[in-house]
């Protein structure tokens, strides 16, 4: 690091993964980092009129490019796997034979896509960002699309599994419980069945959630809950609500007082649950979709002017 810093030795390196994950940060915060953004199809189509008109090989060739619709989503971006794609055509096709690059030839001589996936790298986390905001933000076409870029890509299916079940509960909650039942449906299917046809129950679930009503009131309450805690500390428990396992805890007032719901008529009574310095806090915030509306008018028609949300 202090040979870098100064300027003893000239740093310069290329990589292919994110220099945020691969390179420690004091050494990063050391260097100017330059991104090489994936070529477009301009780009593409100018480096291979290029190796056409200068490769000293493929000048030998009677070359007639028909398309090159298939030959650039391969290429993805990638100055390298374009000319990697013509060499294999040029290889793959007699001397004395035209050299035919068409979207079919291209496809036929590929037999696969080559997915630009890496399941440890910066494209596994932009296509799961993706799709988890995909689904948050009620798109199924865009959530199925990037669902399909991992399954091709060769994603673990168990990684997408568990975050469909935090989308469950993260972003679509109370506002249709039943998302966390199918999401959760999902995941143990999935372990029934194995793969390929696991993909059949990711794609329900996907769906199902990205047109889901949402709402992220739990996950709000939990948060505001655990800010409101390290603001007050251990508040004490109300006696009433203490456990009083004892005789001497009894005769402390523990349990004293406490109103067991099942007792009176709706099963429910009136009583204090927070602590005595948060008695009037409200934590959960409803939000303004069918099922919390629902739920709003039951606790408001319970609790009268006690508690207001």
């Amino acid at each position: 690091l202090g040979a870098v810093e100064n300027g003893t030795v000239t740093l310069i390196g290329a990589t292919t993964e994110n220099p945020s994950f691969e390179v420690i940060r004091p050494l990063l915060s050391r260097c100017q980092v330059y991104i090489l953004k994936s070529l477009d199809a301009p780009h593409l189509q100018h480096l291979l009129d290029r190796a056409v008109k200068t490769d000293k090989e493929l000048q030998k060739r009677n070359i007639d490019i028909r398309e090159t619709t298939a030959l650039f989503r391969y290429a993805g971006g990638d100055a390298r796997k374009l000319l990697n794609i013509i060499d294999l055509i040029a290889n793959a096709t007699p001397a004395d034979e035209p050299l035919v690059i068409d979207d079919s030839v291209v496809t036929d001589r590929l037999q696969q896509n080559p997915m630009a996936y890496d399941k440890e790298g910066e494209m596994h986390y932009d296509i799961i960002s993706a799709f988890i905001k995909s689904i948050r933000g009620s798109d199924p076409d865009g959530a199925i699309y990037w669902l399909a870029r991992m399954v091709e890509g060769g994603e673990d299916p168990a990684f997408i599994a568990r975050r469909l079940v935090i989308s469950a509960s993260e972003d679509i909650g109370l506002a249709n419980p039943n998302a966390l039942l199918l999401a959760n449906a999902c995941f143990d299917t999935l372990m029934k069945v194995g793969w390929p046809e696991g993909r059949i129950p990711l794609a329900e679930a996907t769906i199902y959630l990205a047109t889901s009503p949402k709402s992220n009131s739990a996950y709000m309450a939990i948060n505001n809950a655990l800010e409101l805690v390290r603001e007050t500390g251990n508040l004490p428990v109300p006696l009433h609500l203490r456990n009083a396992p004892t005789k001497l805890m009894k005769q402390l007032g523990y349990g004293e007082k406490y109103k067991y719901a099942h007792d009176y008529p709706g099963n429910f009574v009136k009583q204090q649950f927070l602590p005595d310095e948060l008695k009037d806090r409200r934590i959960w915030e409803p939000q303004l979709n069918p099922a919390e509306q629902k739920h709003k008018e039951r606790m408001q028609q319970l609790w009268g002017e006690e508690k207001k949300w």
